[in-house]
């Protein structure tokens, strides 16, 4: 099971890349970039958390997982 301190890396990492590519997105859709800034940035929030929550409840789960005395 990954560490708290590794869950947090991956999801700053997953919403840094998703922050980027939300404000292109947005931008290109509204052609503001405050407009596009601020969705994105409501939307890191959001994703930050959210994606936390899932890996740690994920992570408690054992459907699916190998173990080595079941190979």
């Amino acid at each position: 099971m990954d560490t708290p301190r590794r869950t947090a890396a991956k999801a700053l990492t997953w919403q840094a890349l998703g922050l980027l590519m939300l404000r292109l997105v947005g931008y290109a859709l509204t052609g503001s970039v405050g407009v596009a800034g601020g969705f994105a940035l409501i939307n890191a929030g959001l994703g930050l958390v959210s994606y936390a929550a899932h890996e740690r409840v994920w992570a408690r789960i054992a459907w699916g997982r190998r173990t080595a005395a079941g190979l």
